[in-house]
């Protein structure tokens, strides 16, 4: 009887406090922490400075002097600086007849790089890689791009891969949350996410004046970065993911086709970027931060503006050209990693969350002042780098990223700083020389 009893009372607490171990156990290991991330920095034979893209674009055939003037405007004026990097097809003037080698170059050139320098900085092995995520804008090759990584570093045969391509500018952020999502429901993983530009065998030879502005727009780059869910890996984490989420307006004729690969009159191929483009942006940002913000902002913020809007509603027709409220992004957020799509895209993204010089610096430091442009998916590591590099963060800091692509897309996460550490960038040996933020 004593018996009896004691499993009546006993059982059911120990039922209780096995679940609340289960649960525990499994957001321990729902975590997304980065342990590091690596910048892809070409060689200095590869810098395209303002008259060199004078000289590539003199050599093209098919342009007229209004496609000329065209493009000197537009490459004076895109926000690039003097040393962003090109392929290597145009540095020796082949970009009317790259060969398919000549783009396998240019990935592999970046992945023995920057994959060989993230793995070497954390300690992990490539025979430690459980996942492996890539993304690129337009280069599909057979066997995959994933495969030749495998091939190379001698990964594991039970390795699970994915890989990406055409999802634009904003690939970068899908991929994380691809490892997020692998994340809950797999312990003790390590992932490589993967995200190069690919150009030399996308360039368009054409006189489409919305084609021809992204032979303009797009620089070299790529970024490597290293993921964990391991418990005992998260005291060497730098970030851990704290929200991310994705907006994707293809449904709207609109949106998918602001940005779009397509032929033009003659049959040649190139990236048509329309005039609709930034009213894409525009709607695509504004859906997709009513998601996120209640998740990154706090209740008061999120409360003063329900307030303010509702009263700015009711005296809508009493005011004559009243602003509209704008949300305190930073009542939540202390730093801004922003997608450099361009001038007018950063410019745009500041106005919109209200946003200070100091906070748009380092997205306009790293299209102009330095070194990279825009490298399409991984242009946000480079301001992530830029932002570390000037030693911007300390322990707890918030760091919201937002990314756009072609779709149309819109991304953004939260990150939260971990952990100081003594960095080591691309960046590190010219910040000094970028303390001045452009207008």
């Amino acid at each position: 009887m004593d018996t009896s009893l004691y499993l009546l009372y006993f059982l059911p607490l120990f039922c209780l406090l096995f679940l609340l171990y289960k649960i525990i156990d499994q957001r321990s290991y729902q975590c997304c922490y980065i342990l590091d991330y690596q910048c892809y920095k070409p060689c200095d034979e590869r810098k395209l400075n303002t008259e060199f893209c004078g000289e590539v674009i003199r050599r093209a055939k098919n342009l007229g002097l209004n496609e000329y003037k065209f493009l000197l405007k537009d490459a004076v004026s895109s926000g690039l600086g003097q040393e962003t990097y090109a392929p290597c097809m145009d540095i020796h003037g082949r970009e009317d007849n790259p060969t398919y080698k000549d783009g396998i170059l240019e990935m592999e050139e970046f992945f023995f790089d920057s994959i060989e320098k993230v793995m070497s900085k954390t300690g992990i092995s490539p025979r430690d890689i459980d996942v492996l995520v890539l993304n690129v804008p337009m280069l599909s090759p057979s066997p995959s791009l994933t495969s030749r990584i495998i091939n190379h570093y001698k990964m594991r045969d039970d390795i699970k891969t994915y890989n990406l391509t055409g999802m634009g500018c904003s690939a970068s952020l899908i991929s994380i949350n691809i490892v997020q999502s692998i994340f809950k429901s797999r312990k003790n993983v390590n992932a490589l996410v993967v995200t190069p530009e690919s150009l030399t065998l996308n360039w368009y030879t054409g006189n489409n004046r919305s084609m021809i502005l992204a032979n303009c727009l797009f620089r070299s780059g790529g970024c490597a970065v290293l993921l964990t869910n391991k418990e005992a890996l998260k005291d060497k984490a730098i970030f851990k993911l704290k929200c991310l989420v994705r907006t994707h307006h293809g449904a709207k004729d609109e949106a998918y086709g602001s940005c779009i690969q397509t032929e033009d009159e003659i049959g040649r191929v190139g990236f048509h970027l329309g005039k609709n483009l930034p009213k894409a942006v525009t709607r695509a940002m504004f859906d997709n931060l009513k998601v996120l913000s209640p998740k990154i902002l706090p209740i008061r913020e999120l409360l003063h503006f329900a307030i303010v809007s509702f009263v700015h509603k009711f005296n809508k027709g009493s005011l004559k050209g009243g602003a509209r409220p704008l949300l305190n992004f930073k009542s939540g957020v202390n730093h801004f990693c922003i997608h450099t799509g361009g001038k007018a895209v950063i410019d745009g993204i500041g106005k919109s969350l209200g946003l200070s010089d100091y906070d748009l610096e380092p997205a306009r430091m790293t299209l102009h002042r330095h070194r990279f442009g825009n490298t399409s998916a991984s242009s946000l590591w480079y301001v992530l780098g830029y932002m570390e590099a000037k030693k911007r963060f300390k322990k707890g800091d918030k760091i919201f990223m937002i990314s756009f692509g072609a779709g149309f897309k819109c991304n953004s996460c939260l990150f939260s700083f971990w952990s100081c550490r003594e960095f080591n960038s691309v960046f590190y040996e010219y910040v000094p020389l970028l303390s001045v933020c452009y207008s």
